[in-house]
């Protein structure tokens, strides 16, 4: 092991709490929401269209929560948009909540006179705005923790947002699964298939591809969250593939995707948390980049 002056670590452990994964999921779980919500407006799904608007609201309201929750005061969130810095994750980040909340918010309160044709069409043009925003919402967050000096969260930059972005699409694809009905559950059923191979994947690449910067995936508590989410994604897509005629089997399978996706998140976080509190992983990459000219800001793997 490669120690630091005074045996000190040599990174300061994320001072972000369980909120934060937390913000991650429900983040990405209202993304999702609004991508099948406008998906199933478009193609007369009503139930689907209704459940999904209602979701996407109650998991921006809930991230919204463990945002400001984390921050410590309410006025934090607020003095963000003050100014709008596009080189900032966060401030993006601020803006993109707020914008998403607002035609997230009028889509579902359409919901409330669904019969006027006024209504009606606010309505599907807010629905369809918070679609828009939707993949910005969904990865916005991965570029923020890879935007920090944590070495297991800044090398699998590229993957990350993959990562959120597939977990995204399955738990949203869990919400049609679990409340909208067998005859309207198709496009859920293609999402939950699509999500769950995409943040396989990229999960996948982000625990093998990394040489030594990989390992906190692997082990500890990370690598028993992102088993379980791995699991647990992949039966619930199985069970999305194969439940076609069976209510049970697709909220089962909904239930499984929603879990697997939580898992995921909280498994990236911890294994984030682990890579600054051993100093070898901050000390042997950056040997490997200068013994080895241009390798900076690769992918490639680094000795261990």
């Amino acid at each position: 092991m490669t120690d630091s002056y005074y045996g000190r670590p040599i990174l300061k452990a994320p001072v972000w709490r369980h909120d934060i994964p937390a913000y991650l999921f429900t983040g990405g779980l209202a993304a999702g929401s609004a991508l099948l919500a406008a998906g199933a407006d478009l193609t007369g799904r009503p139930v689907t269209r209704r459940a999904a608007r209602a979701a996407a609201v109650a998991a921006l309201g809930a991230s919204t929560y463990f945002l400001v929750n984390d921050l410590g005061r309410p006025a934090r969130f607020h003095h963000m948009l003050r100014v709008a810095k596009p080189t900032s994750p966060m401030s993006v980040g601020t803006w993109l909540l707020t914008a998403f909340g607002g035609a997230a918010g009028l889509a579902a309160t359409a919901e409330l006179r669904p019969r006027s044709r006024f209504v009606r069409g606010a309505g599907r043009a807010a629905g369809l705005g918070a679609a828009a925003l939707a993949p910005g919402l969904a990865t916005y967050t991965a570029v923020l923790v890879a935007d920090t000096a944590v070495p297991s969260w800044h090398e699998p930059y590229r993957e990350l947002p993959f990562a959120f972005a597939g977990s995204a699409l399955a738990s949203g694809a869990a919400v049609g699964l679990l409340a909208g009905p067998l005859r309207e559950s198709g496009p859920a059923r293609a999402l939950a298939v699509a999500g769950a191979a995409l943040e396989v994947a990229a999960t996948h690449r982000i625990e093998t591809g990394h040489g030594l910067l990989s390992e906190p995936y692997r082990t500890g508590r990370a690598a028993r969250l992102l088993r379980a989410a791995r699991t647990l994604t992949l039966a619930g897509a199985a069970g999305a593939l194969l439940g076609r005629r069976s209510r049970v089997v697709s909220a089962l399978s909904g239930a499984a995707l929603l879990a697997g996706s939580l898992a995921t998140r909280f498994g990236i976080f911890e294994a984030g948390v682990e890579s600054t509190k051993d100093p070898r992983y901050v000390v042997e990459p950056q040997r490997t980049r200068t013994v080895t000219p241009g390798s900076a800001g690769s992918s490639s793997p680094t000795t261990g």
